[in-house]
């Protein structure tokens, strides 16, 4: 059961509570650069991204904003802006209003903020920029940008017990603290409980899990969820799916994103993408129609079931955006395209619609199953129209009249 939180307004998005969890990503364009930078946003957003984050870092990026949100608003995108802000971040906003009013959330970690009282007066003033801006804000712990005096005092703390703890031990402890310490000041510095979401982020996955879930029991804030450096490729996505599975599962996590690093001349919206589909395979939130299929074995000689799953896949991809507006619901869809009669028939069967093909040795036709009866045969050279006909079909007749 998810853990209900505070509700955190960002833009016409609502963070906790018993809202969808929302789906986050973040430009690595330069801010200052406006072209590119509001093509990036229109990527994310028309991928699925319900926020996007932008890095402000300098005085040519805060001014940048408001340009940005003004051709955003001319393409008619209202997703929400976060600004990123890292060391000098009360000095930005001061700097530049117009920065501060145009953004929807700002992100600030405590752990970039100066030392001894510098540190204390800076995020002072930052969360009353955000309270006369009457702005929410992340206060967002990482393990590479961690309060170093925060840390080491938890070590010398640690230093003296007689059985000490493990280094990684102790920087959790320290990870958590910081979020909490700095979640608690932020309220009496006078910014609302519904105006703060917490992140503690850390490139280790059961780290990751076991701060998360102590900050969920010791505070109600809104969570955003994610491993802070994920990495490339396979391991990537494995990791952040596990990860962010395990706490989801366990009903801990309000808005997420995945920290996907892209090949030379990949979609930044690859990590949009794998949001949803942990959303999905959780049965959280439906986001387009889905194909099971199987693996192949000695029994499927043939490729073309995988042929057939794979042009079924893009047909669906490309139908997905036109169905939702005209068939909502559609995003629910499950296709089944399996390869011999061993586990065809019956994952044909739990399918909305499936087809299993002839594997070898079998006779050369191909039942179709829809709602868990078969309804036909296919067989000769049209079996791939004549589904993907079928698929069109059923779309229509059930969602068709809602």
């Amino acid at each position: 059961m998810r853990k209900i939180t505070h509700v955190v307004k960002v833009g016409n998005v609502k963070i906790g509570g018993t809202n969808p969890i929302v789906v986050q990503s973040m430009t690595d364009t330069d801010t200052s650069d406006i072209p590119k930078t509001v093509n990036q946003i229109e990527e994310l957003y028309t991928a699925g991204s319900e926020i996007v984050r932008l890095t402000i870092n300098n005085i040519e990026a805060a001014k940048s904003v408001a340009l940005i949100k003004k051709q955003l608003l001319d393409r008619d995108i209202k997703v929400p802006l976060i600004g990123d802000f890292h060391f000098i971040g009360h000095k930005i906003l001061q700097a530049v209003p117009e920065c501060a009013e145009y953004l929807d959330k700002y992100r600030i970690n405590p752990g970039n903020l100066g030392k001894g009282d510098r540190k204390d007066d800076n995020f002072r003033t930052f969360i009353e920029l955000a309270k006369d801006f009457n702005k929410p804000v992340r206060i967002g712990v990482n393990a590479g940008s961690l309060d170093q005096e925060l840390l080491n005092f938890k070590m010398e703390e640690n230093n003296k017990l007689k059985i000490p703890k493990s280094a990684e031990n102790v920087e959790s402890e320290a990870l958590i603290s910081s979020a909490l310490i700095s979640y608690q000041k932020a309220m009496n510095y006078g910014l609302d409980k519904n105006k703060i979401i917490i992140s503690c982020k850390v490139s280790r996955l059961y780290q990751m899990i076991h701060c998360y879930r102590e900050i969920s029991n010791k505070c109600s804030a809104p969570l955003h969820l994610g491993l802070t450096e994920a990495g490339l490729g396979m391991k990537s996505i494995v990791a952040t799916t596990a990860a962010l599975s395990v706490l989801l599962e366990q009903g801990i996590g309000d808005t997420i994103r995945c920290s996907l690093t892209p090949e030379v001349g990949g979609e930044r919206s690859r990590e949009v993408e794998l949001c949803q589909e942990i959303l999905q395979s959780l049965e959280i939130k439906s986001y387009k129609p889905q194909v099971t299929a199987c693996p192949g074995c000695g029994r499927t000689t043939s490729t073309f079931f995988r042929e057939l799953a794979s042009e079924i896949k893009d047909h669906l991809d490309k139908k997905n955006k036109k169905w939702i507006k005209e068939f909502p619901g559609s995003e629910e869809l499950k296709v089944a395209v399996m390869g011999c009669v061993v586990n065809g028939p019956g994952e044909s069967k739990a399918a909305n619609i499936g087809v299993s093909l002839p594997g070898s040795g079998e006779s050369p036709v191909a039942p179709v199953f829809v709602d868990g009866e078969k309804v036909g045969i296919l067989k000769g050279d049209n079996i791939s129209s004549e589904f993907i006909n079928m698929v069109e079909n059923y779309v229509v007749n059930k969602w068709g009249n809602k």
